[in-house]
């Protein structure tokens, strides 16, 4: 869409610099001494024409402008979006990942390696942490 977008600019531009090639040829013949005065009333009904084909080509410029920006806008939207997932996703995960590399380090002295419920006490912290974060994010309503 943005390619499509840049192109149809890149035409409008053209279209403006051949009709402002073509308004200086007939301002020219305006101002030329060959050309008969009943000629030049005709001359300047053409520059008139060619004055609003430029506007024409100017709105059309910002038309294009616009919807360009509109487009940036929704795809920085959805970048946004997915960022935010991402976002959310590594700061659920964040806190089980800290306690198991703690719990990982085998030091020797680890009270909770020789408790009987060590191993179920670090799975209930990583997964009450977990939920605890998705239970902030929903409240705040960020999901």
């Amino acid at each position: 869409m943005l390619l499509k977008l840049t192109e149809l600019q890149e035409n409008t531009i053209l279209i403006r610099e051949s009709i402002i090639d073509k308004q200086r040829v007939v301002s020219s013949l305006l101002k030329s001494l060959m050309i008969p005065d009943e000629e030049k009333e005709r001359l300047r009904i053409v520059i008139k024409d060619i004055n609003s084909l430029l506007q024409h080509a100017d709105f059309s410029f910002q038309r294009l402008e616009y919807l360009q920006n509109t487009f940036l806008g929704l795809v920085n939207i959805e970048q946004n979006h997915v960022i935010k997932i991402f976002t959310v996703v590594t700061v659920v995960f964040l806190p089980p990942t800290l306690i198991a590399s703690i719990y990982g380090m085998n030091f020797d002295y680890m009270p909770e390696l020789k408790w009987t419920y060590g191993y179920p006490f670090s799975l209930a912290l990583m997964i009450f942490s977990s939920v605890l974060f998705l239970w902030y994010f929903k409240r705040k309503k960020w999901l």
